[in-house]
């Protein structure tokens, strides 16, 4: 990847300021394959002022220049698929189908649906005598995670286009070449020269230069819980807007009505989606006491018939996780679970057997677990999935809801209105009734310490928009 060791300010590729550098391993091999620049303040500095230049004329174009860029975006992205699609197995260790059919795609969804929103969006509107009209916030600093690169890039920089801003992007530096990437694509799509900045680095040097500028108006941040926090503290000075997607530990309520197999089957697939790297996907599973057996044991099936294998396999499903960091992070969760006497049903600690390289997990089902254990109350981020039995559907409920999280949550039942009036009752942003695909104009976003504003769809779109009165504006 040639630019991997440049930035993209102010319409060109630059050189960073920068001397530092890290390494990017491959997951599947823990190999080196590419060289990583790393900025500092000063490339914030440069960058910032490159949005702040360019944010005034593209604040005023038209809301038809936007949309005709965004469709010259979407019809260069497809073009570029099959890149995107192998950048992201090399960088994360996505396996192929999954890099092809879960991550690439996302980036497709999120475009389209952006256009959808904008036919027909009233930026102005008028209520009596007063004129409302929706404007850009201004310079966005975008800050996005490892393990969902294009849709976290996507989700994020299409909303700031169509609503008018100028952005800095930091991607992770796990992932960061699927976000240069969409640089090339952005270019050549002819976003306006400063519009679209990107600088690599860390969080604590790249992230926190960006939370703390004066010349940044709004900071959309995904990642930890532990990270927003501090993204939050270090934008109060400057009374930023603050956006973010954080950490969650979803349940995923199975009633007594259930077609059991079924049910639970598709809770394994879904909570080892992208090997279990995902903050909304359904880590607990909570079935009634009485079907606590029975469940394991399906559960127990389903996951020992996930292969693991090369990423560049189509036949591979479950990938390594994305660093050591991670791995060893899982590990040691695995191991409380064991410890605090939670019920291994499959998986376990140690690589599975036949991969002595290679960040790959066993897929693991605890059965058994109850809400004060460690594997209960943090988010894992690996392909474990916790079982947790249950008396009466006011219990599941009250399960359910006794974390603090509230990204997402899951309802399965034979009866649909049960299924929703259950839904009702969980405190979480969005709810997942009877494993619906998704829907990518729903909002997106958590309650509790799961964050706070919304991405997808509309709901994204106003998260990038001020709102001002034109009282005494008049009628005509």
């Amino acid at each position: 990847m040639t630019r991997a060791a440049q930035f993209y300010i102010g319409g060109q590729w630059v050189t960073p300021l920068s001397a530092a550098g890290l390494d990017l391993i491959d997951p599947a091999t823990e190999r080196t394959f590419a060289r990583l620049a790393m900025g500092n303040g000063a490339d914030v500095d440069r960058a910032v002022a490159a949005a702040r230049e360019a944010l005034p004329a593209y604040a005023d174009s038209p809301v038809s220049e936007r949309v005709a860029l965004l469709r010259r975006i979407l019809q260069i992205y497809r073009r570029r698929y099959d890149e995107f699609a192998e950048t992201m197995r090399r960088e994360m260790g996505s396996p192929i189908t999954f890099a092809r059919d879960g991550q690439a795609v996302r980036g497709v969804a999120h475009l389209e649906a952006i256009l959808k929103v904008l036919d027909g969006f009233a930026f102005e509107e008028q209520r009596g005598t007063t004129r409302l009209r929706l404007e850009p916030v201004g310079v966005c600093a975008l800050i996005t995670p490892w393990n969902w690169p294009i849709n976290q890039i996507v989700v994020k920089i299409a909303p700031a286009l169509a609503a008018g801003c100028a952005m800095v992007i930091k991607p992770s530096e796990y992932s960061p070449l699927s976000a240069l990437l969409f640089a090339e694509v952005l270019d050549e799509a002819g976003v306006p020269a400063g519009v679209f900045n990107l600088v690599n680095g860390d969080g604590p040097t790249v992230g926190a230069a960006l939370a703390r500028h004066p010349g940044v108006d709004m900071v959309s941040f995904t990642g930890s819980t532990r990270a927003g926090i501090e993204v939050a503290k270090m934008a109060a000075d400057t009374v930023k807007r603050v956006a973010q997607e954080l950490g969650g530990k979803s349940a995923n309520i199975l009633l007594d009505d259930v077609n059991l197999p079924e049910a639970v089957s598709r809770g394994v697939a879904a909570c080892f989606t992208n090997s279990g790297q995902s903050c909304s996907i359904p880590t607990r599973m909570l079935v009634p006491h009485a079907m606590m057996e029975e469940a394991a044991d399906i559960a127990k099936a389903a996951a020992q018939a996930f292969r693991l294998g090369p990423t560049d396999s189509p036949a591979t499903q479950l990938g390594p996780l994305v660093n050591r960091n991670q791995f060893d992070r899982v590990q040691a969760l695995i191991q409380a679970g064991i410890d605090e006497g939670a019920r291994l049903v499959t998986g376990g600690t140690g690589r599975p057997e036949g991969f002595e390289r290679g960040y790959y997990v066993k897929p693991t089902v605890f059965s058994h677990v109850t809400p004060q254990m460690t594997i209960a109350r943090e988010e894992i981020f690996g392909p474990v999935l916790s079982i947790m039995g249950y008396e009466s559907e006011a219990q599941a409920i009250d399960i359910a809801n006794g974390t603090d999280y509230g990204l997402a949550a899951y309802v399965q039942s034979g009866d649909r209105q049960r299924a929703r009036r259950v839904a009702r009752k969980l405190k979480a942003g969005g709810v997942h009734i009877n494993y619906p695909p998704a829907d990518f104009l729903a909002p997106f976003g958590g309650y509790k310490r799961s964050g706070n504003g919304r991405e997808w769809g509309e709901a994204g779109l106003r998260e990038y928009l001020e709102i001002k009165s034109l009282v005494g504006y008049g009628e005509d």
